[in-house]
């Protein structure tokens, strides 16, 4: 018999080099060209967290030669 209860996955929020976000779950190895930002919970607090950080979604390439 299955259970109801769905199961709760940890996320991790990484950022790239051009300071673009992302999740990413916990346990498996980030990709290369990303690193951890040190903010990890469920999808939906971690997406949270990356609308309120991430204010400018240009790549820091484009905003650093605006």
């Amino acid at each position: 018999m299955s259970s109801s209860v769905p199961e709760v996955s940890l996320y991790a929020v990484v950022v790239n080099d051009e300071e673009q976000f992302s999740i990413w779950r916990s346990g498996r190895d980030i990709p290369p060209g990303w690193r951890h930002t040190g903010f990890t919970g469920g999808k939906q607090q971690c997406l949270s967290h990356i609308a309120e950080v991430w204010v400018d979604m240009r790549p820091v390439s484009l905003r650093v030669n605006a």
